[in-house]
């Protein structure tokens, strides 16, 4: 019998005394102990009839017990499917009709209003807070026993992870223990992680990047996690001095840089920060060097794939960049052209979308290229720069435009901190590009930036605005801003 998974992220646990994690009140749980929780909760499943396939739907705040529950669907061979815990009653709905588990786990605050939508899907509802209480924690308590992981090849489903849907429904991408197992390996070899690390773990687990890329990669390799709720600045701060590695999303950095004492005393000890989830801008990389001394390493990934490419960990870290393929990654631009969408192959590549055979035709070729959506490009040495997502090209009198180009010329003008392009329905173009800004004066801004650009490639108007929407983790929705201004143009 064997469990791709859970034989090498979880079991290597059950006869470890030393530390794992350490948590924000300094309270320590030892690798031993946290096995212990992976197989209490693994019989709770399994007393619930949960067996090889079923899915198990969670929106449960960050804690240890969170972090177990996955590792218990991954022994009993069950489906995983984290959920935002900002979602609504509404879109849970959506999600629990679309993927059917046969459990659901929410935080007790939420269950009355949540207990005729895991009704009306055929869930068992149950509960469990960030302080180890509820129903589903009342059965943890009461299970023991030895666990016997259900066997599990590479090809078997692990989890079901859904797109944040920024157009359309979302979609829910198939993940296998192969997908996840060989992303684990190259990262943890790529960015050598060993048992010496202990990781600062601030980021969400209902998210590629903190649970399969942070967790897995930590689990791994037998290292510790100085594990977070969330991102507190202060918590962070206090807690860095005991950290080796630190992954983030850019708002994590910009937060850190804008606190005086975050300097390169603090971070000194440091040996790697890596930044993901959004577009780091090429300020705020040369901005954390001149401070720290360090250069934020980025990579890229998304939902279907985990993370296709990385800065090298020995050589040059490009700022605006998200460096080269990963072993075992191949990476194409489609249509051959300097610009233009992004696919990637490789054993990290999902197994489609559940229950969607149409859009998993219309995205992954019967070769195994995936069609990632993502502008980009790459250089003579192989760096891929993201230019934009193709659904946010603007095509403006019959001229492409890409944002990016455009954002990084308004973000480097004085007094704007940071900018998103967006075309707009346009009465004589078709589309006119559209530019919203955080700080600085609008007009001086399309002034500063005229002499750089055609003229097709300037925006037309501009405002300003105090922040820009983003999602969870941390992107900037321009759907968002598309919908808001959709009619500026109509007006003029």
């Amino acid at each position: 019998m064997a469990n791709v998974m859970y034989d090498a992220l979880f079991a290597p646990l059950a006869g470890r005394q030393g530390v794992l994690m350490t948590l924000a009140d300094g309270s320590v749980v030892t690798g031993a102990a946290f096995h212990d929780r992976v197989a209490r909760a693994a019989k709770a499943l399994t007393s619930l009839g949960i067996v090889k396939g079923d899915r198990v739907a969670v929106q449960i705040v960050k804690s240890p017990d969170a972090l177990a529950i996955y590792g218990a669907a991954v022994a009993v061979g069950a489906v995983f499917l984290p959920l935002n815990t900002a979602y609504t009653p509404a879109e849970i709905d959506y999600f629990l009709g679309n993927a059917t588990p046969r459990l659901f786990l929410c935080d007790p605050l939420k269950a009355e209003a949540l207990a005729d939508v895991a009704g009306r899907n055929g869930a068992v509802l149950l509960t469990l807070d960030g302080q180890g209480k509820g129903s589903f924690a009342d059965r943890m308590t009461e299970a023991g026993g030895d666990l016997v992981a259900t066997d599990c090849g590479s090809g078997d489903l692990a989890a079901i992870l859904y797109t944040s849907g920024t157009t359309g429904r979302s979609k829910g991408a198939m993940l296998t223990h192969r997908n996840l197992m060989s992303n684990a390996e190259v990262l943890a070899d790529l960015w050598r992680f060993s048992a010496q690390d202990v990781l600062l773990h601030a980021l969400p687990i209902f998210h590629t990047h903190g649970l399969f890329v942070a967790s897995n990669v930590a689990l791994l390799t037998g290292g510790q996690m100085i594990f977070l709720p969330g991102f507190d600045q202060e918590a962070v701060l206090r807690l860095l001095p005991q950290a080796t590695v630190m992954m983030g999303v850019p708002t994590f950095y910009t937060r850190l840089l804008d606190d005086a004492r975050f300097d390169r005393a603090l971070a000194g000890h440091m040996r790697l920060f890596v930044s993901g989830s959004a577009p780091l801008l090429a300020e705020t990389h040369r901005a954390f060097e001149a401070r720290t001394g360090h250069r934020i390493l980025e990579r890229y990934g998304m939902t279907e794939t985990n993370m296709n490419t990385s800065n090298p960990y020995d050589g040059d870290r490009r700022a605006g960049t998200v460096g080269l393929p990963l072993p075992g990654v191949e990476l194409r631009i489609a249509g051959g052209g300097e610009i233009g969408v992004i696919e990637v192959r490789g054993p990290n590549v999902f197994a489609g979308y559940w229950q969607m055979p149409e859009k998993t035709a219309e995205e992954l070729r019967p070769d195994g290229w995936f069609i990632t959506g993502d502008l980009g490009q790459v250089d003579a040495e192989g760096y891929v720069t993201i230019v934009g997502r193709a659904k946010d090209l603007i095509i403006t009198g019959g001229y492409n435009v890409y944002p990016k180009e455009v954002e990084l010329l308004l973000d480097a003008v004085p007094g704007v901190q940071e900018s998103a392009v967006i075309g707009l329905p346009h009465p004589d173009l078709g589309e006119a590009v559209f530019a919203v800004l955080v700080g600085g004066e609008a007009e001086a801004a399309l002034e500063a930036i005229a002499p750089e650009l055609a003229r097709f490639r300037q925006p037309r108007a501009a405002v300003v605005v105090a922040d820009l929407p983003r999602n969870t983790m941390g992107k900037v929705q321009k759907n968002v801003l598309r919908d808001q201004y959709k009619d500026w143009f109509a007006k003029g």
